[in-house]
């Protein structure tokens, strides 16, 4: 079976504000098959500088709205990335790390391997440049 590729989000949260209400969108995604969801990684910095890390199989009231969310690779997101992430995290900050595979490409992948076929090179245009490039006028 073909594997799809596979995307990593940062997404930022200043000043610690985590709600959780970004997971409804995700469980959506995942509920309907666009994307499996292979690890999530949480970072907090406190306002000392202070880093704390939650990975997936710890997240308890921090990420309760991620508590339903099955992670296919556990570990895949480590302590590496962790700080790497935290060394560019403003104190009293947080951020989660979550990476998932886009399943909605399968059908692509498994096309262009029966073509005998490979992909060059994938490149994501970033959301304020669409956005300018499709705007009227």
């Amino acid at each position: 079976m073909a594997v799809g590729p596979v995307d990593v989000y940062i997404i930022g949260f200043p000043g610690n504000k985590f709600t959780g209400r970004i997971a409804p969108a995700i469980m959506e995604l995942v509920d309907n098959g666009t994307i499996r969801i292979l690890d999530l990684l949480f970072i907090m910095k406190d306002a000392d500088g202070v880093v704390t890390t939650l990975e997936a199989a710890d997240i308890d009231e921090e990420g309760a709205a991620f508590v339903g969310i099955d992670v296919a690779q556990p570990g895949a997101l480590g302590p590496e990335d962790a700080e790497e992430v935290s060394d560019d995290l403003p104190p009293n900050s947080s951020t989660l790390l979550i990476a998932f595979e886009n399943l909605w490409v399968r059908k692509v992948v498994d096309a262009l391997q029966a073509a005998d076929a490979v992909l060059i090179d994938s490149i994501r245009i970033p959301v304020d440049v669409v956005e300018a490039a499709l705007a009227p006028g």
